[in-house]
C-alpha cells in the first residue's frame, strides 16, 4: 500500500512541476510578444481543464486498483485465518479421540 501512495505522491509532483513549467513557458511568450495575454490565458485554461480532467481519470484508477489490492489481501489474511482454524480444529479432534479412548478403557476396567 505505501508503494501506492508513493506513485500517487510522484504522479502529484510531477503534475504540480509540470503545471508550473507551463504557466513559466506561457508567460515568456507572452512577455516576448509571440502570442497574447488572451491566448496565454485561453492555452493556460485549457491545459489545467485537460490536467484537471486527467487527474480524476487517475485518481478513479487509483482508488480502483487500491480496493483490488485491499481485497487481496483481506482474502489472503481469511486464508490465513481460515488455515489456523483448521489447525485449531484438528487439535480438537485428536484430543477428543484420545478422551474418548480414554473413557473407553476406564469403562472396559469397570465392567470386568
Amino acid at each position: 500500500m505505501e508503494i501506492l501512495k508513493n506513485i500517487a505522491y510522484a504522479g502529484v509532483g510531477l503534475a504540480s512541476l509540470t503545471s508550473e513549467k507551463v504557466k513559466e513557458t506561457i508567460n515568456e511568450l507572452v512577455e516576448k510578444g509571440m502570442i497574447s495575454d488572451t491566448e496565454g490565458k485561453k492555452i493556460v485554461d485549457e491545459f489545467f481543464n485537460s490536467t484537471e480532467k486527467k487527474r480524476e481519470e487517475f485518481e478513479n484508477k487509483f482508488k480502483v486498483a487500491s480496493e483490488k489490492i485491499t481485497e487481496k489481501l483481506a482474502f489472503l489474511n481469511k486464508d490465513k485465518e481460515i488455515q489456523e482454524l483448521n489447525e485449531k480444529i484438528n487439535k480438537l479432534e485428536i484430543e477428543l479421540q484420545k478422551a474418548k479412548q480414554s473413557k473407553e478403557k476406564k469403562d472396559t476396567k469397570t465392567k470386568k
